[in-house]
């Protein structure tokens, strides 16, 4: 029906959907042209020339996909590009990408694996589009901000390491630098994005303690080392 359609209206047609005509008629109701566009609004529609068969096979389809509460949209164009589709065939599609919306599209082929000398098997599968998937990804969450230990003193850098090693334990990102004077290590902590340093000094050993400076306000307060886990949660 749909060739016998087609083939009266072949001189509205464009060269592309001609050729198809006999190759793959379906593929001309997929077909973009303007010209060709107008011709198929016209054209005989599947739901009307449906055996009983497809019917109930097409009924039982969206009576899952409602009961999944699945939206969907029934599109009576819809066709695929190879021969050995059967049934229903589907994409996905957003209007997140502009015209490019179809993410990914397939459908029901029972016949191929018998066409490819296999037993009768019945199929399903679908083919999608990476890079339109990758552009519907969203932006992946910043990092965490580490704390950066800055131990001042031979004492200090033994005690970094456990401050360090307790802080990482409690879930802490800590950013841990050696070398340099207390002015190059802060410089170190604002490049890797720090939100707070924990600055050991001998004298803030003596007391079991630490500095711990606000690396956005600048504010520093000193804090007992076993407090120091309670009070950095604020910088999380």
């Amino acid at each position: 029906m749909l060739v016998d359609y087609f083939q009266a209206h072949r001189e509205r047609l464009s060269q592309d959907s001609i050729d198809r005509l006999d190759r793959n008629p379906l593929r001309i109701l997929d077909s973009k042209d303007e010209g060709d566009r107008r011709v198929v609004a016209g054209a005989p529609s599947f739901q009307e020339h449906l055996n009983a068969a497809s019917k109930d096979f097409f009924a039982t389809v969206k009576a899952g996909l409602e009961a999944l509460n699945i939206p969907y949209k029934q599109n009576p164009l819809l066709v695929r590009g190879l021969d050995y589709y059967c049934h229903t065939a589907f994409e996905f599609t957003t209007d997140a990408l502009g015209a490019q919306g179809t993410v990914m599209g397939g459908g029901r082929y029972d016949g191929l694996i018998e066409i490819m000398g296999g037993p009768p098997t019945p199929g399903i599968g679908w083919a999608a589009g990476i890079e339109r998937l990758a552009m519907l990804i969203a932006e992946p969450p910043a990092p965490p901000r580490p704390v950066a230990i800055v131990p001042m003193g031979a004492a200090a850098d033994a005690r970094a390491q456990t401050v360090a090693h307790a802080l990482r334990r409690a879930g802490f990102v800590v950013e841990l630098g050696y070398s340099g004077n207390l002015k190059r290590r802060l410089q170190r902590a604002n490049k890797a994005n720090a939100r707070a340093a924990v600055i050991l000094g001998e004298d803030e050993l003596k007391r079991s303690a630490a500095a711990v400076r606000d690396l956005d306000s600048g504010d520093q307060v000193e804090v007992a080392l076993d407090q120091l886990e309670a009070h950095l949660a604020r910088f999380r």
